[in-house]
């Protein structure tokens, strides 16, 4: 039989870049990305580190496709929440909320890992910095874009303080631990969603 030596080298290549994708993602999530070095990246995927710059052309590089994969991870929650619900916005919102709070009381949350990125990395100019606030941006459209099937007012200041309660509640999580304000994100949310519903038109 033939070998396609091309095809075996590009799923060669393919399989090492998974490894360190998903070595990176890992590690940069449980330990800081500054923290950990190439080095331990390429150990703990066991790969050579030619093959880490054969996949990437940089340390920034693999950042900011672990990101990209954080990114795609959340979509796919995202759309399956609403799948959950067809139809209904309202309680679509109620299972988005409900996840993000499931996700950030769980034992392995270390945060938001575009809030963490962009801490580590303060230059807007950095490329995990600006994915991280894309990211951002998009998570607010997306809330205001299920606000707006609802009879709400100011749907613009509801996405802010659904935004703003979530990202306090995952901030609280490195300080509160399992217990504290993070335990109340639903809770809260849901009663400012309703308190918005049930508030009269400005005139």
């Amino acid at each position: 039989m033939k070998i396609d030596l091309a095809k075996v080298i590009c799923g060669e290549k393919k399989n090492a870049a998974q490894r360190l994708s998903e070595s990176a993602k890992e590690l940069f999530y449980k330990r800081g990305i500054r923290a950990v070095g190439v080095d331990e990246i390429v150990n703990h995927a066991g790969v050579t580190k030619p093959s880490l710059y054969r996949s990437f052309a940089s340390k920034d590089d693999l950042i900011t496709s672990c990101l990209r994969e954080h990114a795609e991870d959340g979509r796919a929650r995202w759309e399956k929440m609403l799948a959950l619900s067809p139809g209904d916005p309202r309680r679509q919102l109620s299972n988005v909320i409900q996840s993000y709070g499931e996700i950030a009381a769980s034992d392995d949350f270390r945060g938001c890992a575009f809030v963490n990125a962009a801490v580590e990395f303060p230059d807007p100019a950095h490329p995990a910095h600006e994915y991280s606030c894309k990211m951002k941006v998009e998570t607010r459209d997306n809330f205001l874009a299920l606000i707006r099937q609802l009879p709400v007012a100011q749907p613009d200041t509801l996405a802010d303080g659904l935004m703003l309660l979530l990202e306090g509640a995952q901030a609280a999580r490195h300080t509160f631990c399992g217990a504290g304000p993070t335990v109340s994100l639903v809770e809260v949310a849901e009663a400012l969603i309703d308190t918005f519903m049930d508030a009269p038109a400005k005139a």
